[in-house]
């Protein structure tokens, strides 16, 4: 398998460069050359097939031989180590929830992929090492410092904005030590996502061999297909029409929820819920992608004015605006509305929700209006103890602290405070 870069301006690669490169010569997001549909018989199988063996056949086109099949399966094992639950909240609504992982955050499957190629790709390399950065705001950070901590060859570089992610996913960036290190930026997330993407352009860091573990990353992003073939396996025999509304800040999850698509798994519509940083329903109802600086939220991983993979979703639909409009719909919600929407969940169905899921859950409900019929998927992307100073005053109850996050809680937070690309670069090296 081939990459292009989405700028049109940089050599074709391979997925094995693709992902070491992070990010083209030309600033562009690399995307597949091919995308080659998956057998129908896959489809009417998919029920008895372990979860394993759909990711494996979900992914394996796009690496190619750059990983052999063996390998590859173990790097899947090894990802896969945790269940993806499919749960009713209500008559035809359905919580997947992808926080089961050791940092119990949907980011778990992708930072412990891409690990572990990068892993394999460096294996041969006793002198040289690879320096991960990654932008985030909220949980990639914990994400990708849990899945490279102690990795051979590999170190991390994580950038946050100071004050604007919770403390327990602060303290999961902050505190593992050992080859994962974080800075806290004096700004908000696109400051952080710029840094990265300008040190990936600089000549001058070439000798510390940069990648990214942000969604921009083909490694990164691609996995998170496995989530909607999981969701589709546990509902496809009430044979109905399926709408997933994905909370979204970046956009990797949506996209690759679209490419599964393009893989064949049957969605009927895609929903972008996303807060206030309304970038894309703007789009859709004006047709300009007009990015604005991100603005402070209770769903702070969606806190993205310029979402990266959004490129993406426009080359999926080969920027045909209408082909896109009929798989696609993006709606905004206020704090207010997010906040509400916790308590109506909790109140009428005993579920308790975070800020993200709540968010999904508004655009889920609003979709499934025009789609008669219809079941809906809403992705919980978080555990809800991640947001706990927001969960317990709105539904008035206290959650117990899990293991996951108890071995974190009470460590010390470790940060470099940097306010400039000057001084990122600078703690490069």
């Amino acid at each position: 398998m081939k990459y292009y870069s989405l700028n049109h301006n940089a050599p074709e690669v391979s997925f094995k460069e693709a992902v070491i490169r992070g990010l083209a010569s030309d600033k562009g997001l690399y995307f597949p050359q091919n995308i080659t549909p998956l057998n129908p018989a896959f489809f009417n199988v998919i029920e008895n097939l372990t979860h394993h063996n759909i990711a494996f056949d979900v992914i394996q086109q796009f690496v190619g031989d750059d990983i052999p099949e063996d390998y590859l399966r173990e790097i899947i094992a090894e990802t896969l180590t945790f269940d993806f639950p499919v749960v009713e909240v209500e008559n035809g609504v359905y919580s997947l929830e992808l926080f089961h992982g050791p940092t119990m955050a949907f980011k778990d499957v992708g930072a412990r992929f891409m690990s572990r190629c990068l892993a394999y790709f460096n294996k041969d390399k006793k002198d040289s090492k690879n320096t991960v950065l990654v932008a985030t705001s909220g949980d990639t950070g914990g994400a990708v410092a849990s899945g490279f901590l102690g990795v051979d060859g590999i170190d991390v570089v994580i950038l946050y904005p100071s004050g604007k992610v919770s403390d327990i996913q602060e303290k999961q960036l902050t505190t593992l030590g050992k080859n994962i290190k974080a800075l806290e930026v004096d700004g908000v997330f696109d400051d952080c996502q710029d840094m990265v993407k300008k040190a990936f352009l600089d000549k001058s860091l070439a000798h510390k061999n940069l990648t990214s573990a942000n969604s921009i990353n083909i490694a990164r992003w691609l996995p998170q297909m496995f989530y909607f073939f999981f969701a589709y396996k546990a509902l496809k025999s009430q044979n109905k029409p399926l709408i997933f509304s994905c909370p979204s800040g970046n956009f990797g999850n949506i996209c690759a929820g679209i490419m599964a698509k393009k893989l064949g798994l049957p969605i009927e519509h895609f929903v972008a819920s996303t807060n206030v940083n309304d970038t894309v329903p703007r789009f859709l109802e004006n047709g300009k992608y007009d990015p604005k600086p991100s603005k402070a939220t209770i769903s702070n991983a969606m806190d993205v004015g310029n979402p990266s993979n959004f490129i993406r979703i426009q080359e999926l639909y080969n920027n045909d605006l209408k082909a896109f409009e009929k798989d696609f719909s993006s709606y905004s919600y206020t704090d207010e509305e997010t906040l509400e929407a916790l308590k109506n969940i909790y109140n009428t169905n005993g579920y308790i929700a975070e800020p993200h899921g709540a968010v999904g859950y508004l655009g889920l409900k609003k979709e499934l209006q025009k789609h008669e019929n219809a079941i809906g998927v809403f992705l919980e992307t978080a555990h809800p103890i991640k947001f706990l100073d927001v969960v317990e005053p709105a539904l008035g109850i206290t959650l117990p602290i899990p293991e996951q996050i108890e071995s974190v809680i009470n460590e010390e937070k470790v940060s470099v405070k940097i306010s400039s690309y000057e001084e990122f670069k600078e703690f490069l090296g």
